[in-house]
């Protein structure tokens, strides 16, 4: 302050260390931190001083521990997860273990959340003394468990990290038998435990009845308990009435509990034509639902992904508005006769009025009429998900939009057989100014949903006015006459609002006005087709679309050779698109040699790639499409040749293998920061092929990726 008060004019430089420290923690965007690094020594020192969150990304195990940074010592949030090569252990027998723990431990001393890739148990060894004072650990690992002793993977954390109170293995592969007797073996430490994430994505069966009794009994202070599982009572050990009323009796003071069966954790979109009644009733009855919900009084978050039939479930559900006055998420799969809507009368899950969020999967009997009910109950529903509920049709969407048009701003529709692309989207129209994130199914064969005259979009309109006032308690009484008559309101406006703007329409009675808050588009596609219908279906003005994701899925091998590219360039419409998940991993085809007459997925990898060229992407996350029958996903010629096209890219992150002269392709990429092979999928394969990158070509692509110099 001398300087200015001299004279001289007051600078960001004259504030007190304290304040710029201060301002400095609250930048979260890391290029924006490391551009203020480089400002001055002063602010390097402070930007540095500040970081409490790092991952790190080099090859520091071969003989590169020179490459540790020392400089960022108030870490508290450390990632090894995502070490190069990526995958590999951090035991190796050209380096030092316990020299490279060390350091690592110098280098971040307080450090209490910690990521890894622990592929044998001898990591964790190595790792889990040099932080005692850890709260937070997650494990990573997609290659198969090694041999050695039940529980060795977590015998060293529960043993030297006596602070724990969050574990997560939602990305580790591990034995089910192998956490109960590591937990009963450190009763003090499991005790402490507040969150357990064993939402394992490779679980083929997932925990048995009597090993979560053993968990919930070992741990009695959780908070939040995700946990997979199996439902289906042809296996033994399935998830019963006793599972279920064990786990509020073990754990009364639960907020977030996510029970799902390992058959809906799967990638698979399912089959729309289906009824959505499975073949087997869950083993659960509505009295040990009761009895669960009256035992979680503190519940917000709840997952029931059951894959098995929970029939008459409503009046149980009924139950969650007074017993879990707190809860908020809701998630519901395969529960039948959840909201009945007979009549004006609320009832089942749509008299949880605090919901916040509502998912529904599979339920073979909600309407139209289920979903006014509910979108008429939970007046603070800001995201909703409908998944395989046959019955639902646009018109009922397009209701439940007017009714939460103050409310919603996330929105998912995926395997309804009445929706596709221009019916959800034409559903969704009272919302279109305000929603933020969105998914729907780029199904494109109905073309009835294409009619032009005024008729047909008005015809399938209800009247919120008929609705008869429903019979509520008392006490709610004069609350509920001032919704309904807003709702009235509501209905007027939105009538002229969707008239008006049809009158806009691009011809095919869908409006053109703009998705002016749509932030994040997700789409699920089938194999061979094509995306440019996407605009013509009302997605084609999003000013402020950031990212999409699109998952293709489907069997390739008995298709034809694709005769127009997928149409990745028709994304060019969309001005500030910048990130992109092409998710190709459940595209099933021929790898290596394809039988004479069929197309390998080198000719798939061409066709969805094609025009990615055109677009100013920064990030990409790529999953190569595989061949199941060999366990192999791997980036071919043609498209790093295609990948190599795409200028703007930054960061670069494909979910498979690839040749090292492959790689070579993307060094023609001019701003390329961050490129890594990430096979975190299950079965990870165990050893390379002798074609495959290995890690001394890992090694020599990103040395080379390292000494170009980046202009910005």
């Amino acid at each position: 302050m001398a300087g200015a008060a001299a004279g001289g004019a007051t600078t960001i430089h004259d504030l007190p260390d304290a304040i710029l420290s201060s301002i400095l923690a609250s930048v979260t965007d890391t290029r924006a931190r490391n551009a203020a690094a480089l400002v001055c020594r002063k602010w390097l020192v402070l930007e540095r001083g500040t970081r409490t969150s790092l991952t790190l990304r080099g090859n520091v195990v071969h003989n590169n521990l020179y490459m540790i940074p020392t400089c960022f010592r108030a870490v508290t949030h450390l990632d090894l997860s995502l070490l190069s090569p990526w995958g590999h252990s951090l035991i190796s027998p050209s380096s030092d273990p316990m020299l490279l723990a060390h350091l690592l431990r110098h280098a971040f001393p307080m450090v209490t959340s910690l990521t890894v890739y622990a592929r044998t148990p001898a990591t964790l060894q190595l790792l889990a003394p040099q932080w005692p004072n850890l709260t937070h650990i997650k494990l990573v690992k997609w290659h198969q468990r090694s041999p050695s002793a039940l529980g060795s993977d977590f015998d060293p954390i529960l043993r030297h990290c006596t602070s724990l109170t969050s574990v997560d293995l939602s990305n580790f592969y591990y034995w089910t038998e192998d956490l109960p007797p590591a937990l009963q073996a450190h009763p003090a430490t499991a005790a402490a435990l507040t969150r357990l994430d064993l939402m394992t994505l490779s679980f083929a069966e997932g925990f048995k009845s009597h090993e979560i009794l053993a968990i919930t009994a070992a741990c009695p202070n959780l908070q939040q308990l995700l946990i997979a599982c199996t439902f289906d009572p042809r296996y033994i050990g399935f998830v019963g009435d006793e599972a279920i009323v064990a786990i509020a009796s073990n754990c009364p003071g639960l907020t977030v509990l996510h029970l799902a069966d390992t058959a809906s954790l799967s990638n698979g979109r399912g089959d729309p034509e289906e009824e959505g009644f499975s073949s087997e009733d869950a083993g659960i009855s509505t009295t040990a639902l009761a009895g669960l919900f009256s035992g979680l009084p503190l519940l917000q978050e709840l997952v029931l992904d059951v894959c098995k039939n929970v029939r008459d479930s409503g009046a149980t559900l009924e139950m969650l508005n007074s017993r879990c006055p707190k809860l908020r998420v809701l998630k519901l799969g395969h529960f039948h006769g959840l909201c009945l809507a007979i009549g004006s009368q609320l009832d089942g899950v749509a008299l949880c009025q605090g919901l916040e969020s509502l998912s529904i999967k599979n339920s073979a009997d909600l309407t139209d009429m289920g979903l006014i009910a509910i979108a008429r109950g939970c007046s603070k529903l800001a995201k909703f998900e409908i998944h395989g509920c046959k019955k639902v049709t646009w018109k009922g969407i397009r209701t439940m939009a007017c009714l939460r048009r103050p409310t919603l701003v996330e929105f998912k529709i995926s395997c309804c057989k009445n929706l596709d692309a221009v019916s959800a989207l034409r559903g969704l129209e009272p919302i279109r100014d305000r929603i933020q994130r969105l998914h729907i199914d780029c199904i494109w064969d109905r073309s009835e949903q294409f009619e032009d005259s005024e008729e047909a979009i008005l015809a399938h309109s209800f009247d919120l006015n008929e609705l008869e006032q429903p019979s509520i308690s008392s006490q709610d009484d004069d609350r509920f006459w001032d919704h309904e008559a807003s709702i009235k309101k509501k209905k007027r406006k939105y009538t002229t609002d969707l008239d008006a703007s049809y009158e806009q329409s691009n011809g095919n009675g869908i409006c053109s006005k703009t998705w002016e808050r749509l932030r994040c588009l997700s789409l699920w596609i089938g194999v061979g087709e094509l995306l440019p219908p996407l605009a013509k279906a009302g997605l084609d003005d999003c000013p402020c679309l950031e990212e999409i994701q699109i998952k293709v899925e489907g069997d390739c091998r008995e298709r034809s050779k694709p005769s127009q590219p997928f149409g990745l360039s028709s994304l060019m419409r969309y001005p500030r698109l910048s990130k992109m998940k092409l998710d190709c991993g459940d595209t099933i085809g021929y790898a290596l040699t394809a039988p004479s007459g069929q197309t390998d997925l080198s000719t798939w990898e061409r066709f969805y790639l094609n025009g990615i060229k055109n677009l100013t992407l920064n990030e990409l996350d790529y999953w190569p499409p595989q061949d199941k029958d060999v366990n192999h996903r791997s980036l071919s010629l043609p498209s790093a040749g295609l990948l190599a096209e795409c200028v703007t890219l930054r960061k670069l992150f494909i979910h498979g293998t690839a040749h090292e002269h492959f790689m070579t392709f993307l060094l023609a990429i001019p701003n390329l920061r961050d490129v890594q092979l990430r096979e975190d999928y299950y079965p990870a394969p165990e050893n390379d092929m002798s074609t495959e990158m290995r890690i001394d070509s890992c090694s020599r692509f990103e040395d080379a990726l390292n000494r170009r110099r980046i202009l910005d």
